[in-house]
């Protein structure tokens, strides 16, 4: 498979291969075969969340008593 792109980016991309000691098509290789893992982390990590529990309705209130705990938490680390 042909790809065009840019000067800039395949000079870019044929300096990180050589610095890993890899071709241009095993760099890209790794490259897509990462982007896949995290698509499937993100997925894992998005269902987990889902069946974490009831969901929470992040509304004004909500967000003040984030807050609220957080500085009274941050308050008594200050004082170490």
């Amino acid at each position: 498979m042909g790809l065009a792109l840019d000067r800039d980016l395949e000079t870019k991309i044929r300096a990180r291969a050589e610095a890993e000691g890899l071709s241009v098509e095993a760099y890209l290789e790794r490259l897509v075969h990462a982007d896949q893992e995290g698509a499937k982390e993100l997925e894992a990590l998005a269902l987990e969340g889902l069946r974490s529990g009831e969901p929470v309705e992040a509304g004004p209130s909500y967000w003040q008593e984030k807050h609220r705990l957080l500085d009274e938490r941050l308050s008594k680390t200050s004082g170490r």
